[in-house]
């Protein structure tokens, strides 16, 4: 039987009046990718950032790695095993590699230990063709693989992403959904919200449609 990473049930999040998330129900597998599908506006990146501890919910109850959460409390600590990934990711002005290291130094650490971990990140993201050009000069696509090379050299248990192909033009639409396929293979819990068809019909994902504030599995 798999393992269950990380589970809620009966979240609930208002937002103007409106239920967003009504009551809503999610069990993530660990090593298991997720794609989450729904209309604009039907709460996909409220329930991400829920999930991430960066927003607050109404009321429910979250359960990571076997540990428990009533909200709107969210543990700390488990602010270090999820990690969000914004789908118009901010780059600080410093560099690509410095931009990749900042998780890591923000958690203490030093030393050779997260220059490797940069470098083999660097690497992983196809981006070492860019690690001299200042951050604000890249691409879409180059961002968006900057900030995934990010979140992963951070080794999240559960990683979240948001529209992570929106707005991209061809080449950077399809490197970046050619990392998360390797993140998939790789064995990495995510759970990724988005509208592109291709991503979504990934043959290593399971897949979920957000409407009336309630996930609803698709075959």
């Amino acid at each position: 039987m798999s393992e269950i990473l990380f589970e809620a049930s009966g979240l609930l999040r208002r937002l103007g009046g409106r239920r967003v998330l009504n009551g809503l129900a999610l069990r993530l597998e660990r090593g298991q990718g997720y794609v989450m599908s729904g209309d604009n506006g039907s709460g996909k990146t409220t329930l991400l950032r829920i999930l991430a501890g960066l927003e607050a919910a109404d009321a429910g109850v979250l359960r990571f790695a076997g540990e428990q959460a009533l909200l709107p409390r969210y543990p700390d600590a488990w602010r270090r095993r999820a990690v969000y990934v914004h789908q118009h990711p901010y780059l600080f002005n410093t560099s690509v590699a410095g931009n990749i290291a900042y998780g890591l130094k923000a958690r203490g650490e030093r030393g050779e230990q997260w220059k490797r971990k940069v470098e083999e990140a660097i690497d992983w993201a196809g981006v070492r063709e860019v690690i001299s050009v200042p951050p604000q000069k890249l691409s879409g696509g180059e961002r968006q693989r900057v900030a995934m090379a990010r979140a992963k050299v951070l080794s999240p248990q559960l990683l979240l992403l948001d529209e992570p192909t929106a707005n991209l033009d061809a080449d950077g639409r399809q490197r970046t959904i050619e990392l998360l396929a390797r993140l998939c293979a790789e064995g990495v819990t995510i759970l990724t919200a988005c509208h592109d068809r291709e991503i979504i019909e990934l043959p290593e994902v399971r897949r979920f449609h957000l409407e009336d504030g309630k996930l609803v599995p698709l075959a």
